[in-house]
C-alpha cells in the first residue's frame, strides 16, 4: 500500500533544498507552497517570471497535483495560458510518480523559449522599421513613379487649385475696381482740392523775389522815336523807315 504522505513529505524536502530561495510553505494540511521560476536573462537583462502554487491532492503522485499561476512579471497573457496547458500535459505524463521537479523544469524551458521569442520579435520589429525608413529614403530621393492614375490625378488637383487662385484673384480685383474713387468722386470728398490751386498761387506770389536792378537798367537804353523817322507816316501802320 503506498504511503502517499510520505512521499510528499520527502518531495517537500527535497524541493526545499532545490530551491532554497524561492520554495516558500503556505499551509501544511494540505501540504501547499509555491516555487517561483524565472528566466534566463535576455536582451538588456530582460527576464520573465512566474511563481506556480502547488496543493497535493490526497493521493499525489497517483492525482495530479492542482496548481495555479500564483503572480507573473512581463508574460503575456497566451504566455500564461501556454504555460497552463503545459502543466497539464506534464502532470498527465508523470501520473504515479513524484513530479513537482520535472514541472518546474518543464515552466523554467518555456519561460526561456518566451525570452527567445521575445529577443526575436523586436529584432523583426527593428528590421522592419530599417527597411521602412529605407524605402522612405528611397522614395525621397527619387520620388513616386509617374502613372496614368498618379498623373490625372496630380492634375485634377493641380487645376483645381488653380481654378480657386484665379477666383480669388478676380475677387480681390473687383473689389478693387469697387472701391477706386472716379476724379468727381475724389474732388466731392476731398473739399480741400476746390482751394488747392488758389492757395498754392498765393502761396507763391507771396514768395516771389523781384531782381529791381534788371529795371534800372532799362533806363539806360536809348529807344528810337518813330517821329524822328522822315518816312514815318502815324496814318499808315505798314510804314517802314527802311523803305
Amino acid at each position: 500500500m503506498t504511503d502517499y504522505g510520505e512521499e510528499q513529505r520527502n518531495e517537500l524536502e527535497a524541493l526545499e533544498s532545490i530551491y532554497p530561495d524561492s520554495f516558500t510553505v503556505l499551509s501544511e494540511n494540505p501540504p501547499s507552497f509555491t516555487i517561483t521560476v524565472t528566466s534566463e536573462a535576455g536582451e538588456n537583462d530582460e527576464t520573465v517570471q512566474t511563481t506556480l502554487k502547488f496543493t497535493y491532492s490526497e493521493k499525489y503522485p497517483d492525482e495530479a497535483p492542482l496548481y495555479e499561476i500564483f503572480s507573473q512579471e512581463n508574460l503575456e497573457d497566451n504566455d500564461v495560458s501556454d504555460i497552463l496547458k503545459l502543466l497539464a500535459v506534464q502532470a498527465e505524463e508523470n501520473l504515479g510518480m513524484v513530479m513537482i521537479f520535472t514541472l518546474v523544469t518543464a515552466v523554467q524551458e518555456k519561460l526561456n523559449e518566451i525570452v527567445d521569442q521575445i529577443k526575436t520579435r523586436r529584432e523583426e520589429e527593428k528590421k522592419q522599421k530599417e527597411r521602412e525608413a529605407e524605402e522612405a529614403e528611397k522614395q525621397l530621393f527619387h520620388g513616386t513613379p509617374v502613372t496614368i492614375e498618379n498623373f490625372l490625378s496630380w492634375k485634377a488637383k493641380f487645376d483645381a487649385e488653380l481654378l480657386e487662385i484665379k477666383k480669388k484673384r478676380m475677387k480681390e480685383e473687383e473689389q478693387a475696381g469697387k472701391n477706386k474713387l472716379s476724379g468727381k468722386q475724389l474732388f466731392e470728398t476731398d473739399h480741400n482740392l476746390d482751394t488747392s490751386d488758389i492757395q498754392f498761387l498765393e502761396d507763391a506770389g507771396n514768395n516771389v523775389e523781384v531782381d529791381e536792378s534788371l529795371f534800372q537798367e532799362m533806363d539806360d537804353l536809348e529807344l528810337e522815336d518813330d517821329e524822328d523817322d522822315p518816312d514815318y507816316n502815324p496814318a499808315d501802320p505798314g510804314s517802314d523807315s527802311a523803305d
